[in-house]
C-alpha cells in the first residue's frame, strides 16, 4: 500500500522490455541513436509541432533547470507559485543552472492568477540596474497541491507574460495526468495556450528515469544543447533514455498510465469520504490527495504497512481522534484491491 509518491512505483513492463531491446549491439552515442530520431518525430506529432526541438534528460530537475537556464539570463527572475517544484523541491537548481537568476514567488496559492502574476511582474524591474530584470513565467501542471490548470487558466497566465514580452515554461512532471484530466490535446495544453517550453515528464508515470524538454521555437535549441552538455546531463549511452521514451509514447502508454493513476486517485478519494473523521483538503483533479485522518487511522495504516507522508504531528502519541494531515499519491500500478484494503484499514 504505497501512496508516498508516484516516484515509488515500478517502471512499466513495456519500458523495461524496451530497455532490454535497446541493450543489443551498438548505437551512436549522445542522442544520435536511431531510437531518438523516432522519439523526436513522435513527440513532434503528439504536440502538433513539426519544427519543435526535442531533447531528453534523466530527471525532472534537470529538465526544469536547464530549460529555465536557456530562457533566463543570470540577472533576471523567474515568476512561479510558492508551491512550484522549482521553488520547493529542487535545491536551488534553477538558480544554479541560470548562474544566479532568482525566483519571484507569485501570490500565496498553488495556482497563480493573472492578477497576482501581473502584480508580481510590475513589482520587478523597478530599480534599474540595481534590481532583477523580468524573466520567464513557470507554470506547474499538475500543481504540487494536486490541482490542474484549465486551458483557460494557462492561456490567461501566458497572455499576461506575453504582454510583458516574457517567455512561458510549463513544468509538466505530471503532464500526462493533467492532459488526461482535461481530456485535451498536448498542443492545446501548451503552445496553443501560449507555452514556449515544456518539461514533459515520464519518470512519475511508468518510466525508469526520463523526461523530455520541448522548445516550440527551435531558435534556442543549440543553446540548450550546450547547457545540457556543460551541466553534465548529456548521456553518452543516450539510447537508454530514448528507449524508455519510445516505449512510453508507443500506443499512448503515457496517456493510458496517467488515466489509470487518475482513476485510482478518484477511487481512493471516494473511499476516504466514507472514513469517519477523514477530510479531503485539496481539489484532487489528477492523482494527488491531501487529506486529514484521525491519528488512530494513521496508526492502523502504519501497522498494516501503508506508506505515505504524514505532514505534521506525531502519529504515535496524542489524542487518537486528532486529525493529522497527509499526502497520498496514486500511480498507474496500484491495484483496486490495495486501494480497498487501505480504506478498510483506515475505517478500522
Amino acid at each position: 500500500m504505497y501512496f508516498a509518491s508516484d516516484n515509488s512505483g515500478p517502471a512499466h513492463p513495456e519500458v523495461l522490455a524496451a530497455l532490454a531491446r535497446a541493450n543489443t549491439g551498438y548505437a551512436m552515442p549522445y542522442g544520435a541513436d536511431i531510437i531518438m530520431d523516432e522519439v523526436r518525430e513522435t513527440l513532434r506529432s503528439i504536440f502538433e509541432a513539426p519544427e519543435a526541438a526535442v531533447y531528453l534528460v534523466a530527471t525532472g530537475t534537470a529538465a526544469n533547470a536547464l530549460a529555465l537556464a536557456t530562457m533566463c539570463a543570470p540577472y533576471e527572475t523567474v515568476f512561479c507559485s510558492p508551491t512550484a517544484h522549482i521553488h520547493e523541491d529542487e535545491c536551488n537548481a534553477p538558480e544554479f543552472y541560470t548562474a544566479g537568476a532568482k525566483l519571484s514567488i507569485v501570490g500565496t496559492l498553488d495556482q497563480m492568477t493573472p492578477e497576482t502574476l501581473r502584480s508580481s511582474i510590475e513589482a520587478q524591474q523597478t530599480r534599474g540596474v540595481h534590481g532583477p530584470q523580468r524573466g520567464p513565467v513557470s507554470i506547474t501542471q499538475v500543481t504540487e497541491r494536486g490541482a490542474v490548470h484549465s486551458l483557460a487558466q494557462i492561456k490567461a497566465l501566458s497572455d499576461v507574460a506575453k504582454s510583458y514580452g516574457l517567455g512561458v515554461h510549463l513544468d509538466g512532471a505530471r503532464f500526462a495526468n493533467a492532459q488526461a484530466a482535461l481530456d485535451c490535446s498536448a498542443a492545446e495544453m501548451t503552445w496553443k495556450a501560449g507555452v514556449d517550453v515544456v518539461s514533459f515528464g515520464g519518470t512519475k508515470n511508468g518510466c525508469m528515469g526520463v523526461e523530455a524538454v520541448i522548445f516550440f521555437d527551435p531558435t534556442k535549441a543549440w543553446e540548450f544543447e550546450l547547457r545540457r552538455k556543460r551541466g553534465a546531463h548529456l548521456f553518452s549511452k543516450h539510447r537508454f533514455l530514448s528507449a524508455q521514451m519510445q516505449a512510453y509514447l508507443a500506443d499512448d502508454l503515457w496517456l493510458k498510465s496517467a488515466k489509470q493513476a487518475n482513476i485510482n486517485c478518484q477511487r481512493l478519494a471516494s473511499g476516504l469520504r466514507t472514513v469517519e473523521g477523514a477530510q479531503i483538503t485539496n481539489r484532487p483533479d489528477a492523482n494527488i490527495i491531501f487529506a486529514e485522518l484521525p491519528r488512530a487511522a494513521h496508526q492502523r495504516l502504519a501497522a498494516a504497512g501503508a506508506r505515505y507522508y504524514v505532514l505534521a504531528g506525531d502519529i504515535d502519541a496524542g489524542d487518537p481522534n486528532e486529525p493529522l494531515p497527509c499526502r497520498l499519491v496514486c500511480d498507474w500500478s496500484i491495484s483496486e484491491e490495495l486501494i480497498d484494503t487501505f480504506l478498510d484499514v483506515a475505517k478500522g
